[in-house]
């Protein structure tokens, strides 16, 4: 991103929203927002997120909604198993459980 872009929001499918954003002196923040549910970056605090009862899954070692897509999920809430999220799985073939 340029240094006048502080936030850039894609289109990923149907549904799923991906947001990069430029933090100082840091990594970006990256996540995909779907209908019921989330992917984070290694910002995302998934102990938290299942204390809340939030469907969210975490990757890291992301500096993009592309590198998201290409990641296996590394950590997942309870909730978001429900919906058919699993650990092991690439971002890409999970889209359509968000």
């Amino acid at each position: 991103m340029s240094s006048e872009t502080l936030v850039r929001v894609k289109r990923v499918s149907n549904g799923v929203v991906g947001v990069e954003v430029e933090l100082p002196n840091s990594p970006p923040l990256v996540i995909l927002v779907g209908r019921r549910a989330f992917v984070a970056c290694g910002f995302l605090n998934v102990e938290l997120a299942e204390k809340l009862g939030i469907p969210c899954a975490r990757v890291t070692g992301v500096r993009s909604v592309e590198d998201v897509l290409e990641k296996e999920v590394q950590q997942v809430t309870s909730k978001a198993k429900e919906l058919g999220v699993i650990e092991g799985v690439k971002v890409r073939e999970v889209l359509d459980k968000l």
